[in-house]
């Protein structure tokens, strides 16, 4: 998700030009109601709750807007006198330093790290590899389509237009003379300099742009200086003119002449004989297009062909009677080679063959005709046959043949490849569907890598993977190399990783998939490229080699105190946390909780949640890996499930809320061993303004818009003090 810190400006008598001179009315209570926030007068800064002798390596951390920091104002004041860490919501994001064209620029980062750390702060990294908040442009330029390296004089030549007297009426325009047609030729006999013609080969069929070879058939009575052939966009034109000599010979010749960048248009010719010494007979003039010639290309329409475990399984849909359509169940290692492999079992005695079906599911809807590419893997525990067919989505029968064989299945692996056109009755189709109950007995189908291709034709092929994520190494290592450096040895702790899991798609495990992409061009998923497991590792690796000695990383992600799910995605992480760190190098240091959440009045959503968080924290201590909330901040929601603005704020649910963060950070400070704790970052210090991106206009903050302190302040430092 994408995050905007809140920190407006304070009114003109609060805003002074050196923080030393700060007024510090910002760290009282609302003067117009002392009343009821008097009382928040008597507090110290927060940082001072903090008991170090209990929690010594706790820190307390804000997200600061770094712009505003840097001016040494107000935020400066009040980050460095609440607060011992400081994180940049988005000065340390990747599209922040790096533009468009790849040049990076860590002048504001170093300004930055050096301004807090002279104050005595701690500076925590917000973040390495993301998949928001990235140079898009230049990423995906990286790994754009390769053009295809051809032999410059080879070309492809297709005719486009011929002209001739016999076909009809001959379309010219003498200058100075009219010519008499002999024997089916323009007779020409040229009297003087202006001595010229136009003839139109085009017609209504204009030439497109490119390059250009004409045939100029003529007959000539002698040797000549020749002829000059000039193409001209349009009658009178001189966009684009382009002209060459044509030396004449003695007796009937056709001339072939190249015209290389014509721009496209309408265009004429005119004939301009050099001499009048010759007569010249005009049987016919024709122009072919010349053009490189145009590769096939094969193009993936299925994800995940080698069935990754993490990667969604949406492309591979198994179907078996008295069941719902389910994507299929990855088998690890059981294809051939050690691949991995998806299994479909079919009844016995069916009624229909399709009883059991397996479909692939393509990402297009393919058109009748279409040339495609498909091979796969298969096998079953018994001989059998299959029928395949066309299907719209799976179940959405068009057409009862699709592939050029179908399958027999045997005990053993074997290899299917076939290049075949989509049939005109399965036009719009989008699956392949293969029906299992052909063999009347029960049977267990095996498929493994299976790829589904259409076939086009062009000048540009696609990066193979593996070049592609070379490529991306090779980027990531340049960002995180220039990050640290600019960095110095200053920031001793990053997000490594921010919001890996989805939160959906779980595999045979119940294990979360990673993030992938879904259509959104603003985002770049490195894990596309990299692969779920070199995704992570690699961004570790790039880290440690870069960064100081003792540095510590963090994996971030949000919801992971969730209810609905029994703490699933966080369940998902620990896991996915073992898997990364399972080749024996690659470490994890601690897991960041977002914890953007609310305070709910329904009493039994709001205990329901409050559970969740008990959960959370248990969960993440039995890691044995540092613990972190890492972008705190609250909302508030009525007791019909209504999200309530912060004008609408009753005295009530402020002090719920007061007494809501204090329970999140006295638990956090139970729950969690303080060998384990590195501490809590408050994201939002201010409530929300309306027009904010990130929570609009909600109660969210510590202090309100005028930097007074709120009944959530003394909840949180009454927390800390424990």
């Amino acid at each position: 998700m994408k995050k905007q810190l809140i920190i407006s400006a304070l009114g003109a008598m609060l805003l002074v030009s050196c923080a030393d001179e700060f007024d510090r009315s910002y760290e009282v209570g609302r003067p117009d109601n002392m009343e009821q926030y008097g009382y928040l007068n008597d507090y110290k800064p927060l940082k001072e709750y903090v008991d170090r002798s209990k929690y010594p390596n706790f820190k307390l951390g804000v997200g600061t807007t770094v712009s505003d920091y840097l001016k040494k104002e107000l935020v400066y004041a009040l980050t460095n006198s609440n607060f011992d860490e400081t994180v940049a919501g988005n000065a340390m994001k990747m599209a922040s330093c790096v533009n468009d064209n790849g040049d990076m620029d860590f002048s504001t980062v170093s300004e930055y790290v050096n301004t807090a750390t002279d104050a005595g702060l701690s500076v925590y990294g917000h973040t390495l590899a993301w998949h928001a908040q990235q140079p898009v442009k230049w990423l995906n330029s990286l790994i754009k389509d390769r053009e295809i390296e051809v032999d410059p004089n080879e070309k492809i030549e297709t005719p486009v237009s011929k002209k001739t007297y016999t076909d009809g009426p001959f379309p010219f325009y003498p200058m100075g003379c009219e010519p008499p047609v002999i024997n089916g030729a323009i007779h020409f006999e040229p009297t003087g300099d202006w001595s010229q013609f136009f003839i139109f080969p085009g017609g209504e069929n204009p030439l497109t742009a490119g390059d250009y070879r004409a045939y100029l058939e003529l007959t000539s009575s002698a040797a000549a200086d020749g002829v000059q052939l000039t193409i001209q966009n349009g009658w009178g034109g001189s966009d684009q003119n382009i002209t060459l000599m044509v030396p004449l010979v003695e007796g009937h010749e056709t001339y072939v002449l190249d015209f290389n960048g014509v721009v496209g248009g309408n265009y004429d010719v005119i004939l301009k004989p050099q001499t009048a010494m010759a007569t010249i007979d005009v049987h016919s003039i024709s122009f072919s297009k010349m053009e490189s010639p145009a590769v096939e290309i094969y193009v993936d329409q299925v994800n995940n062909s080698a069935m990754e475990v993490g990667k969604p399984m949406d492309n591979f849909i198994v179907r078996e009677k008295g069941k719902g359509d389910v994507p299929g169940a990855i088998l690890e290692g059981q294809g051939p080679d050690g691949m991995n492999c998806i299994s479909i079992t079919s009844v016995s005695n069916p009624e229909n063959s399709w009883d059991t079906q397996f479909f692939i599911v393509a990402n297009k809807a393919w058109e009748g005709g279409e040339k495609y590419k498909i091979s796969f893997w298969y096998r079953a525990t018994a001989e059998a046959g299959s029928e395949t067919q066309c299907h719209g989505d799976p179940g959405g029968y068009m057409h009862w043949a699709m592939l050029p064989q179908n399958p027999n299945f045997t005990t053993e692996w074997q290899y299917y490849e076939a290049t075949s056109t989509i049939p005109g009755e399965g036009n719009g189709m989008k699956t392949i569907a293969f029906n299992l109950n052909v063999n009347p007995n029960a049977v267990t189908y095996y498929f493994a890598d299976i790829k589904w291709q259409s076939i086009e034709t062009g000048n540009t092929i696609p990066l193979t993977p593996e070049e592609k994520k070379d490529t991306l190494t090779w980027a990531m290592d340049k960002w995180i190399g220039g990050m640290m450096e600019a960095c110095d040895g200053n920031v001793k702790a990053w997000d490594v990783v921010n919001e890996a899991i989805s939160g959906g798609n779980p595999d045979s495990e119940g294990v979360y998939a990673l993030q992938h992409a879904t259509g959104n061009d603003a985002d770049f998923f490195w894990q596309d490229y990299l692969g779920d497991l070199d995704y992570v590792r690699t961004a570790v690796r790039f880290a440690r080699q870069y960064g100081p000695s003792d540095l510590k990383l963090f994996v971030n992600d949000y919801n992971l105190e969730s209810d609905w799910d029994q703490n699933g995605k966080l369940k998902s992480l620990i896991k996915w946390i073992e898997r990364w760190e399972a080749d024996g190098v690659t470490k994890i240091d601690g897991i960041g909780t977002q914890m953007h959440i609310s305070c709910y009045m329904n009493p039994q959503t709001q205990e329901s949640k409050k559970q969740a968080i008990i959960n959370s924290f248990k969960l993440m201590a039995a890691t044995g890996k540092l613990v972190r909330i890492s972008e705190l901040d609250m909302g508030l929601v009525d007791e019909n499930g209504n999200d309530v603005i912060t004008s609408d704020v009753t005295e009530a649910q402020h002090k719920a809320m007061a007494e809501l963060y204090k329970f999140v950070v006295e638990q956090y400070l139970t729950l969690i061993p303080a060998n384990q704790q590195w501490g809590i970052c408050q994201w939002a210090p201010t409530d929300s303004p309306a027009n904010s991106g990130w929570r609009a206009n909600s109660p969210i903050g510590l202090w309100d818009l005028n930097y007074n302190r709120k009944h959530t302040y003394a909840g949180f430092a009454d927390g800390l003090n424990n």
